[in-house]
């Protein structure tokens, strides 16, 4: 595992998930991404269930998460993050393409670290995934988080 830790990438859409990997890429960022294709497969990845029981016991620094997800929506990801006493520390990015209102108040009221609008042009997206790497897998400074305790 690198010394950066690692990024969770909650992301149903295959173009998105090749286009943040190759915007990371580009950005030199050396955070691995782990990648799940739905909300119910994120919430086992963090709960160390099914697929991911054996898989190291470490937390993400932090999750890119899209809201609209197969099986379990993102809203519902995110919720059951941050009620977490463990998870919660875990800066949350929501990354969607949703500009509703609605979308963004839920987000931030169910303790969304950040709420990033997926632009539809390749470069700007590339750009923002960039920017959003730089911040919450270099700049920012998580708290180190065990299971069982923070």
């Amino acid at each position: 595992m690198s010394d950066q830790g690692r990024i969770l990438l909650a992301e149903d859409n295959l173009n998105d998930i090749e286009l943040i990997k190759t915007a990371f890429q580009e950005a030199r960022i050396i955070n691995e991404l782990d990648v799940v294709r739905d909300g119910e497969e994120a919430l086992d990845f963090l709960y160390f269930r099914e697929a991911y029981e054996k898989r190291e016991r470490y937390s993400p620094v932090a999750v890119l998460l899209d809201l609209k997800m197969p099986k379990v929506g993102g809203l519902e990801v995110l919720e059951t993050i941050k009620k977490d006493p463990i998870l919660r520390l875990i800066p949350c990015v929501i990354m969607t393409s949703s500009r509703e209102e609605k979308d963004l108040y839920s987000s931030y009221d169910k303790g969304a670290n950040a709420y990033v609008v997926k632009p539809i042009d390749f470069r700007q997206f590339s750009k923002a995934v960039k920017e959003l790497g730089m911040f919450w897998a270099v700049l920012n400074q998580p708290p180190t988080i065990r299971q069982g305790k923070a």
